[in-house]
């Protein structure tokens, strides 16, 4: 039974389990990076959105240099959600740079904390 794309919705046994927030300590200034072409005319392609908490595991560990369990206890997450996030961002990443689309990085009701 397909059911609206959302995170949790009703399934065939009932409610799904709601996602746990996660802490993004991180708001990008920035949030649409559009690639030029050789001749110096933005490319005007699908954009690849990019979700605040893979930005956020992006940046806690490849930028930081945390270690995978820092940045899921510091964004209040498991350690296997995080590599997921991670996972997902690397591969969204690696897709914009190698078919030349623009990257946006979406809004969300995460729990924003300050640095």
């Amino acid at each position: 039974m397909e059911g609206p794309p959302w995170r949790w919705c009703w399934g065939s046994r009932g409610p799904g389990r709601r996602p746990k927030p996660r802490t993004i300590w991180f708001i990008p200034r920035a949030t649409v990076f559009v690639p030029y072409n050789e001749n110096g005319e933005p490319v005007e392609k699908e954009p690849i959105y990019i979700m605040p908490d893979e930005l956020e595991a992006l940046r806690l560990v490849y930028l930081e240099g945390l270690t995978q369990e820092e940045a899921a206890k510091k964004m209040n997450i498991s350690r296997g959600t995080l590599w997921r996030a991670l996972s997902s961002g690397r591969r969204k990443l690696v897709q914009a740079l190698v078919e030349v689309r623009p990257i946006v990085i979406s809004k969300s009701n995460e729990v924003l904390q300050n640095s």
